[in-house]
């Protein structure tokens, strides 16, 4: 009896530290950190182009996933037939965290937006360091690519169509 109640405690005790791991399909085991979920962007893939740019301006944004921890934008304005603004960005998982880093011809290397939220069609980055802007998010509503650039006194919303 007393082996039983030994073996039975054993066994309850050896399940329950191997709860939190896996077999993949080679057989081999994991635990959950090391399969952890990657926010999925694919939502924001596409060529988008803004339905309240101002007269006379047209503004796009162009989104491509590069892999599953990588996508690349670009964003520019059009007036007159000239590229009046461009903008290169681009979303990287990397230490297991997401970062939106953009780029315009005027800065030398990226400047880095740490993503604090996200949702399955939204997400939140911001870089408290910057006047202007601190916070860039964006989110997919039905058919329509909005994005909010904005710090604690103003906020510029972006809102696009998908091009066809």
């Amino acid at each position: 009896m007393k082996n039983s109640l030994l073996i039975l405690f054993a066994t309850t005790l050896v399940l329950s530290c191997n709860q939190n791991t896996k077999t993949n399909q080679s057989g081999k085991s994991e635990t959950n950190s090391e399969t952890e979920h990657i926010a999925n962007f694919d939502w924001l893939t596409g060529k988008w182009k803004r339905s309240n740019e101002k007269a006379g301006k047209e503004t796009f944004e162009n989104w491509n996933k590069i892999s599953p921890t990588e996508y690349a934008g670009i964003g520019f304005t059009i007036q007159k037939g000239d590229t009046i603004s461009k903008e290169n960005m681009k979303l990287l998982h990397s230490n297991g965290k997401w970062s939106l880093f953009v780029k315009t011809p005027k800065e030398k290397q990226p400047i880095e937006f740490k993503m604090t939220g996200s949702k399955s069609n939204e997400f939140i980055c911001i870089n408290d360091s910057l006047d202007f802007p601190k916070r860039i998010q964006y989110g997919l509503e039905g058919q329509k690519l909005k994005a909010i650039i904005s710090n604690n006194e103003m906020k510029i919303p972006f809102e696009f169509e998908k091009e066809k």
